[in-house]
Formats: structure tokens, sequence, C-alpha cells
């Protein structure tokens, strides 16, 4: 107790000591003991990411949880990492090799893996520092990268084994093709956007006649790819051309006028244009009639020699030279504004491209059907619940999922070919040149190529919370941890990364992989935008940090942060959450500093007694509300929740209503408690807060040694409650307020006695009154049959307080008041009579209006009796 303690709280130069301090002591690490686990895996950030908003909310409501759950005796192990980023990271690489003058064309697959892996060696692991500035208690020793080692070997190995069970197939598949990262992409990596675009309408002339159709289309530049031209077979204003062909415009082919009820007659012009290469839709068409398939593209977005014209050219450039051309050769019918969606990368942020590819598919159809079923029954919870019907939605509607990519950085796929594009899929060359020799005796290793692919990122990531523990290849941890508790992320990753672990986790384990997911909501700023870099509304959040104080910055993210409800930043929530911190500060210097006024001649006063015996009570009622925020995962509500605690309760309440006189001593019992109190308080703030719980907590308890530290403390326990002293808490602060307001309005002085005459109703409670009269500073609380003359009232719940006149008081200024106050009353009182007097009013306004105007009614009589009470009793 000797310690010095600043006037001011610094959090800058705390936080960096105390995470010194946890993590030399081992705090936060995590080894199986007899005590029950609670795991949490972090969702791996990009390798060469940095912190961003998103990061510190998703984090920080893992950390809170985390902290709680090491309080509450669970072996809380929360396993941090970062993920390779296959296209992100890559996308790094071939940008930072261009400005050094080197083409990733140029280079071999190994060299280029050199640079990629001196990219990720130097820039790697920044964001996992960032995240120990928010204080984040993982065991860092933990940390896992999905390139590591056993980590890619399990990602190989489930390769295998799924193909092995006919899980995994290669086909030839219309996929969703990126031209800037020239790689496929999966279903869920493509975004849709609204855009404003044109519809052309175009004549293809019918071969043999002067006879036209018109079709309509967004991209004309795939004309060159047609092989067909389908109308509905019952449309009878084309049922001559069944059987005939159409010439293609510009290019001059004679394609075939196909019949399929797929086309809606209503729509358009009912002739729909079909470009097998280059449609999901217009491809399954294409295998229906067996078309021909014409690939027109190049992989960069460029027209291929299969288009024969514009060769060459980007696609969106051809697009506005092929509308000049068919306007020129009178093709081009009509242009219309059209609003259409159109599909973009994910990572690329341009236009994808359906485009059919020889790739490799895992087939979900049955794969999936546990994962559906057990978020379903909630054996998984869901938290918000609503997230369930696009879970269901997604997963019944479920299509075979693309998981090869077109890169050098990743899990390279561990299929090998010979050059008669015969195929297998093993580990290593070796194993691969066995299996080959069974139909290719005389085949050597140089015959043998490996796939040049690599596997999507997140065919890596859905192995995340088994291989994190080694559950592939031992039982020693994944046994203890698995399956984790807590899954905290975004729902715009739900079927990226939270479906397919589930899939992984019951195909693997046989069991689900977490019991809850906590979806947080998108970081936007105050008008509503997604916070973003080419915004530029997105602040830094070390910079913010270094303001605020990590504390304040937990606080702030969280304040107004819902289980899936997008959070509207607001900078002024970190000024919030620092202020609050300062808060805390104060009300621990001033219990601190009645550690050296301790009297031990004192007795305990009875307004202490009764304030340490309500603080309790509130403490345990606001513990009982806390543990079902948190077993519902309202984090943001159980923040609010000790917020009004530790502001409302403990500060503006509980530490005035135990403070002694100016100038006198306090007594140990009071002090005692008052610490316990405080410790309590600290405990329950300390996963929101944990620098300052720390801090303060060392100090109240001269605490030294790693084991006395507030993450080790036990969270507290329920314990009895008085809820006399609850319920009728609220009628003791209106007294307290109301006799305030007589000084204040009245000029009298803070130092000077008053005494209280009292009209109690029954049910008034009288166990305040000693704190009464120490906020108050009353002579005596007198109970009264007879309201007093002369005397300033206010009334509680029925209750009637009267302050009677000292000798400066002017009667008849005061009957003037009352007066004044009077006829403004009245006349308030005549204007919601009158509306309510009115038939109109009355018969359209809603109830809850109805309402209100009778309660200012009944309010505005119930004020005119107590001051014509008040002039009669004027003497």
């Amino acid at each position: 107790m000797a310690q010095e303690i600043p006037a001011k709280y610094e959090p800058l130069k705390i936080e960096d000591k105390w995470y010194k301090h946890w993590m030399d002591a081992g705090l936060f690490k995590s080894v199986p003991d007899e005590r029950p686990s609670y795991t949490v895996v972090i969702p791996p950030p990009n390798v060469t990411g940095v912190l961003h908003m998103g990061h510190m909310l998703n984090n920080t409501i893992q950390d809170v949880l985390v902290r709680r759950a090491r309080m509450r005796g669970f072996n809380a192990c929360w396993v941090p990492g970062t993920d390779h980023a296959s296209i992100a990271t890559e996308a790094k690489v071939v940008q930072k090799l261009r400005k050094d003058g080197i083409k990733k064309s140029d280079l071999s697959r190994d060299e280029f893996l050199e640079h990629a892996w001196e990219w990720t060696h130097k820039h790697g692991g920044i964001i996992l520092d960032q995240l120990k500035k928010l204080g984040a208690s993982c065991d860092w020793d933990r940390t896992r990268f999905t390139m590591d080692e056993k980590y890619y070997a399990s990602v190989i190995d489930s390769f295998i084994d799924l193909y092995k069970k006919g899980k995994i197939y290669r086909g030839e598949r219309m996929i969703n093709w990126d031209p800037a990262a020239l790689t496929a992409l999966s279903d869920e990596e493509v975004i849709y956007k609204e855009i404003s675009s044109k519809l052309f309408q175009i004549r293809y002339q019918i071969a043999g006649s002067n006879d036209f159709v018109v079709i309509a289309t967004t991209r004309p530049e795939t004309i060159l790819g047609d092989t067909a031209v389908c109308i509905h077979p019952k449309d009878e204003r084309y049922t001559h051309l069944h059987g005939k062909k159409v010439i293609v415009p510009l290019v001059n082919r004679e394609v075939p006028i196909i019949l399929d009820e797929y086309v809606e007659m209503d729509f358009g012009t009912g002739c729909l244009k079909v470009t097998p290469a280059h449609d999901m839709n217009d491809f399954a068409l294409g295998e229906k009639h067996q078309l021909e398939v014409i690939n027109m593209m190049n992989p960069d977005g460029t027209i291929s020699q299969a288009g024969q014209l514009y060769i060459g050219m980007d696609r969106f450039e051809v697009r506005t030279k092929i509308i000049a051309d068919l306007e020129k050769a009178g093709h081009l019918v009509k242009t219309e504004e059209h609003i259409n969606k159109v599909g973009f990368s994910e990572r690329t942020d341009v236009v994808i491209e359906p485009r059919l590819s020889k790739q490799w598919f895992v087939d979900m159809k049955d794969l999936s059907k546990p994962a559906l079923e057990n978020v379903m029954n909630d054996r998984i919870k869901f938290w918000p619940s609503k997230f369930k019907n696009s879970y269901r939605n997604w997963m019944e509607n479920i299509k075979d999922w693309c998981i090869s990519r077109q890169l050098w950085w990743g899990h390279r796929i561990p299929a090998f070919y010979t050059s008669d594009g015969s195929y297998v899929v093993a580990k290593t060359k070796e194993e691969a040149l066995l299996a080959f020799r069974a139909t290719h005796p005389a085949i050597t290793a140089e015959e043998i190529t490996q796939d040049p692919d690599v596997l999507d990122t997140w065919f890596s990531s859905w192995l995340w919370p088994i291989s994190v523990f080694d559950g592939f290849y031992s039982e020693d941890e994944i046994k203890y941890y698995y399956p984790t508790a807590d899954l905290v992320t975004a729902p715009e990753i739900m079927f990226f990364w939270v479906a397919r672990m589930i899939i992984a986790g019951y195909e693997y384990r046989g069991e689900l992989p977490f019991k809850n997911v906590y979806y947080t909501g998108i970081v936007r700023d105050k008008q509503g935008r997604k916070m973003s870099k080419s915004l530029g509304n997105s602040p830094d959040p070390l910079d913010l940090i270094a303001m605020y104080g990590a504390d304040g910055v937990r606080v702030g993210m969280l304040l107004s942060s819902p289980a899936g409800n997008d959070l509207l930043f607001d900078e002024g929530l970190c000024e919030q959450g620092r202020n609050f911190a300062n808060k805390i500060w104060n009300a621990f210097r001033l219990v601190q500093s009645w550690q050296e006024k301790v009297d031990p001649a004192l007795q305990q006063p009875e307004s202490a007694s009764i304030a340490i015996e309500w603080m309790r009570s509130k403490l345990n009622e606001t513990l009982k509300t806390l543990n079902d925020d948190y077993d519902k995962f309202r984090i943001n509500e159980a923040l609010m929740t000790t917020y009004k605690l530790i502001w409302d309760d403990f500060c503006s309440w509980y530490l005035e209503m135990i403070k002694p006189p100016f100038g006198s001593g306090i007594d140990s019992k009071t002090l005692q408690a008052t610490v316990e109190i405080f410790e309590t308080i600290l405990k329950v703030l300390h996963p929101f807060m944990p620098f300052i719980s720390e801090e303060i907590w060392s100090y109240l308890g001269n605490r030294n040694s790693a084991q006395d530290s507030i993450c080790l403390a036990k969270w507290p326990e329920l314990s009895n409650t008085n809820e006399t002293l609850l319920t009728t808490f609220s009628q003791f602060t209106e007294v307290v307020i109301g006799l305030r307001n007589v000084r204040k309005e009245n000029n009298i002085p803070n130092k000077e006695k008053i005494t209280i005459k009292v009209v109690a109703q029954e049910e008034y409670f009288k166990g305040f009154d000693a704190s009464i009269s120490h906020l108050c500073n009353t002579e005596a609380i007198e109970y009264v049959n007879e309201k007093p003359i002369n005397s300033f009232t206010f009334i509680v719940k029925g209750t009637e307080f009267f302050v009677p006149f000292t000798d400066n008081v002017d009667v008849e200024v005061e009957r003037k008041k009352i007066q004044e106050e009077l006829h403004y009353t009245k006349g308030f009182l005549k204007s919601v009579e009158s509306k309510l007097s009115n038939e109109k009013f009355v018969n359209n306004a809603p109830e809850q209006v109805l309402e209100n105007e009778r309660k200012k009614q009944q309010d505005a009589l119930t004020r005119i009796k107590l001051l014509e009470e008040k002039l009669t009793s004027l003497n």
C-alpha cells in the first residue's frame, strides 16, 4: 500500500508492462490437465495482413470470452495463427517482384516460392504482434500457419483421403474465372453487385432467308462464341423456325435453332443466344443438345484465336468495338439502359468470367448432410439464430466445390500425370511412380509431372480446429481440446469457412468442431459505409490504441456491437471508453486515499453498513444478469451492465454513501468491505478492460506474484441478496435527489443542516434513513401525521417530504412562486384536455399517443392538487 499512485491513469505506460508480465509468467499457456478445457481457435487472418477494425472487434470479443472462461476455472486455450491466403499473398508477391523489374513468368516455380517465403517471413506475423497491443490472451506458443509442415501434410492427406472415398473428382466444368488473378474461384468467392449496364437487341439472320430473329444480351462480345439460338418449343411465334439455322453476326457462322423449355417465352423476345463456353446455363444447354463449344476468350480476358475477330483485345474494349461494328452492319436493333447483377472476384474485384475448364471438385452432397442437420437441431448454436435460415438455404442448395487454383503459392495438388493424360493421386512422386507402374511398367520418374495447381485456401482452413492440434496424426491433444467451445467470426464467411469446418469436423472426427458460433457485424462508419482503405474511412487501430488506450478502444468497439448487427463506429465511443477508465482510476484513488485515514477507534456508521449491504446485493443481482448475458452471447449488454454497475452504482452512489465527512477518518470495517467490493468489481471488469483491472488489482492487494494476477482470479460466485434494499433503492435515490433540488432551488447551503418531516405511506421503507442523513446533511428525519405549514415539499411514490422554511425564507415570495406554477399547470391541463375532448383526435391518434396524453392529464391533476395543498399550508 506504500506504492505511489499516479494522479492520472496513463494506459500507454502500463499496457506494455502488464502484457510482458503476463507473457513472462506464461499465464496464457495451456497444456492438457484435469480441468475442463475451454478452447477457441482464432479465425486466421491473412499472413501478410495488418490489423483493421474488423479484426479489432472480432478479437476483442474472443478475448472477453477467453478471459472470463480462465477466471471460471477452465483450462482456457486460445490458439492463434495465420492463413497463407493463396490469391492475396501471391498477388502481393507478384506486385513486389514487378516493382523490382521481375516478371513471375521469368521465374521457375521454386524460384517464385523462394520469393513468396521471403515475403511471408518478412511480413507474416505482423498482425499477431498487433493483437498483443489489444491485450489478446492467446497461447502464443501454439501459433500455427496453414503452410506449416504438419499442417501442410494434413491438407494433402485429407485430399488423398477424400479422393479415395470418391468425394474428390477431376472434371471439365463451367467455373468462375478471375482474369486478373488467373485462377478459378468457388461460387462463394464471387460477389454479386447491381450495376448500370446496357441491354443490346441484336438481329440474327435466318439461314437461307431474309428474315431475322432478335436476341437481347448485356455481353455482346460473347457473340463470337455463339453455337445456337434457343426458343421454347410451344412458342407459336417461332414454330416456323423449328429445324432452321441462323447466322451469327460478323463471324457468319451457321448455328442451329434448338428447342428447349428452359427459355421463358414472356421474357424479352423469347429468343436466347447460346454460348456454351461462357455461361453456366448455356453450358448445360450445350451438353443437353450436344452443341459445339467455342472458348473465345483467353485466361486474361482477351479474345482468343477461336473468337476469329478482335484477337488479343480486352473483353471490355471489344464490347464497345463490336457494338459499333454490329450497328454499322445493320444488326443492332436497340440499346436500353439496364440494371443487372454482375459477379466480381472477392479478392481482385474484377468481373469474373464463366469459363469451361478442367478442375478438381469436392462432391458436397453427402458430405454436407451432418453439417446441416446439427445446426438446424441446435447441437451447434448460432448467435444470433437468424443466421440459421441463410445457412440452411445454402446447405440445401449446395454445389460441388471447385478446389483447384491456378497459382503457385499454396498446397500443391497431389496429383501426377503422364504424357498420355492418365493420372494418379499420391502423396509423393515416388508413390505416384509405384502406382503408375501397374499400368505403365516402364515409366520413369522423369516422365511424371505433378499438377501445377494449388488447393483453394479454404480447403486448408476448413481443417483449422483439427489441424492446429495435430488431430490427423495424434490423439494427445485433440481428445482434450476438441470440440472447441466458441467460434467468433463474421457472417460473410459463414459458407466459406464455418459450414466447411462443420463438414470437416463430422467427416474426420465424427463430431462438431465447436458448440457455439457468434457472428459479429460489419464495422461501418457513421454514414453506414463499410470501412475500407479505398474510402479512407478506416482509422488505424494502433493509432486509436495510442490515443485512447487498449481498454478504451475495447470498450468503444463493444459499446454498440450487438451480435450479428453492424457496428456504426464512432471514435467518440473510444473516448467514452477512455473516460470510463479515468472514472475507475479516480474511484480507486479515492478509496486508496482512505487507507491513510483509517481510525481504529471509529465504529462503523449505520449509513455505511446499509450501503455495504445494498452494494453487495446489487453486485449479486448484476452478476446474475451478467452470467445470463454471457450465456446468451449478449456481449455488448454484458459490457453495458458492467459499465452501469461501476459508473452509476459504485461511483455515483456507493462511494458517496460511505465517504467520511470532510476532514474525518474512516472505520476499518467499512474500508475493508469497500476494498472487497472493489476487487469483485474488478473481476467482472477484467474481461473487458484487462489492463486497468490488473493495475488496480495489484495496488489493492499489494500483489507481486504472477499467480496473484487477476487473470487467474476466481470469477465471482452468487451469494445472498437483500431484495428489500434493491427494490427500495430507487425510492431512496429519488428522496436524495428531491432534497438536493430543494437546497439548489432555494439556495440552502450544503453545509447548513436541515430537518425533514415525512408523511409516509404505509409501505414506505425507512431503512435508508441513515444514508439520507449522511448524504443530505440532515438535523433530523421526523415522521409526522399532519402536513406541516410553511415548508418546501415534494412527493416520492406517495410519501410527502417537507423541509420547513428557515428564517430567511419570504413566505409571500414562496406563495407567488406556487401560484405561478399552479397557473401554468392549469393551462397545460386545459390544452391536454382539449385534445382528449376532440373526437377526431381521439379516433385517429395511435393508442400510444392517447396513452401519453392521458398520463399527462393525470400528472397535471396530481401536480395541481399538490400545489393547492402547498398554498393552503402557507401561513
